[in-house]
């Protein structure tokens, strides 16, 4: 059964537009990962009190998938980047 990874990134004030963009150019660069069957990323385009900054969508071929990409040296480097940037992040997996 495929995973669906949701990943929303609230960034600290101080963080610069820039920095965001890179931030979300890094994770695109993930897509070639072995086991992700699409990977998508973007800036929020609503602003709404309750939004986050950036969303992440990845959809694992399964659950191993899922587990190798938490642990990937690509991957690890670039959660560090974005763990540093965030006030908050929330994430939920589910199959779909």
């Amino acid at each position: 059964m495929r995973i669906l990874h949701l990943v929303s990134f609230k960034y600290r004030a101080d963080v610069e537009p820039a920095t965001r963009a890179e931030h979300r150019e890094r994770l695109a660069a993930l897509h070639d990962i072995d086991g992700i069957a699409e990977l998508k990323v973007g800036p929020d385009v609503v602003r709404s009190p309750r939004s986050y900054d950036t969303g992440l969508s990845i959809v694992f071929d399964d659950r191993a998938a899922l587990d190798a990409y938490q642990r990937h040296p690509r991957h690890v480097p670039v959660a560090q980047f974005g763990a540093g940037l965030c006030d908050h992040i929330v994430a939920v997996d589910f199959e779909i």
